[in-house]
């Protein structure tokens, strides 16, 4: 197979530039376009032929027209005879849709990645999908790589003294548990119940929170209800004060406004998955450019993608070498 070629569409060129320079290499062109019935058409401007090509594209508001759009370029990678299709999706927003939780409801995680396979999509590569079940809809392997060792080396600058790493929600607390033993902190977590898309009620909080400064940590942030609402239940617990982490933030709607306006909440903190809105004061943001440039450097080479966080999560540590066979 011949070298890499890198593409991106419109959601987040910035993304597809930063690792595009830690690789060394320039983005290759792709245009889009509209018909005048709002039909959407792609077209890569490099050469494809037996090459490994790569599409970074996040699916972000609005969410659709860039699903189509990634859809689009792979039909075109397919057409045009590429080695290897790699889809490149820091967040695979489809990724909530994981469970029948109510009768007759659609499972839009399965139904996406059943459609990036027909296209012709060879691997993707994501970060921190909303639920580790969801690595499993897809019929084609997939690296699934971690902020969280980029999120721990943040937090371990400072002092940490009376911290305490908290879950919104039970669902997430794995990933508060490997933050929390990456900063050698306790662990909390809330118990959430959401009553609609952008509402939650949190009536307790496990652990103890009482005079200690917390991190609260997600996987997203789209309007931050989740986030107000368990940062005003740790007040009630006592809790001094919150910095809020998050792999993907999104920040939909209201949620600048209920971060920035919420009295408990110290600094946001958000990896660049996705593009941030401007005017975002307090906004921290973490580069993970860095971890899909060598991710895309370690496939392409036929190297170990997992091998990158070892030291992170043990989920991604090799298996133990048996002993005695022979």
């Amino acid at each position: 197979m011949k070298g890499i070629v890198i593409f991106s569409g419109s959601a987040h060129p910035a993304f597809a530039d930063e690792v595009c320079a830690q690789l060394g290499r320039e983005r290759s062109g792709a245009r889009i376009s509209r018909f005048s019935n709002d039909c959407l058409q792609a077209q890569l401007l490099a050469n494809c032929r037996q090459r490994d090509v790569y599409l970074i594209q996040p699916l972000v508001p609005p969410t659709q027209e860039h699903l189509m759009e990634l859809l689009l370029m792979i039909n075109a990678a397919r057409g045009a005879s590429a080695g290897q299709i790699t889809a490149v999706m820091p967040h695979y927003a489809y990724a909530r849709s994981d469970k029948k939780d109510a009768s007759r409801i659609s499972l839009g995680g399965r139904l996406v990645a059943d459609l990036l396979s027909t296209a012709g999509v060879d691997r993707v590569i994501t970060m921190a999908l909303h639920a580790p079940q969801v690595h499993g809809f897809f019929s084609v392997p997939v690296d699934h790589l971690t902020a969280l060792g980029v999120i721990a080396d943040h937090y371990r600058a400072r002092d940490l003294s009376n911290t305490v790493v908290v879950s919104p929600d039970l669902g997430n607390a794995k990933q508060a548990t490997l933050l929390a033993r990456l900063l050698n902190l306790p662990v909390a977590a809330g118990s959430k119940q959401r009553l609609a898309d952008d509402k939650v009620v949190i009536d307790s909080i496990v652990g103890d929170v009482a005079g200690k400064r917390a991190i609260v940590l997600d996987d997203e942030i789209a309007t931050g209800g989740s986030i107000v609402e368990i940062v005003n239940r740790l007040a009630d617990f006592g809790c001094v004060e919150a910095s809020v982490a998050c792999t993907h933030g999104l920040f939909t709607g209201s949620a600048v406004e209920r971060l920035t306006s919420n009295p408990h909440i110290t600094e946001v903190v958000a990896t660049n998955t996705v593009p941030h809105p401007t005017g975002f004061p307090g906004l921290t943001q973490l580069s993970v450019a860095g971890l899909f440039a060598e991710a895309i450097s370690r496939i392409h080479h036929g190297r170990s993608v997992s091998r990158l966080f070892n030291n992170v999560d043990p989920s991604y540590a090799p298996p133990p070498q048996p002993e005695g066979l022979f």
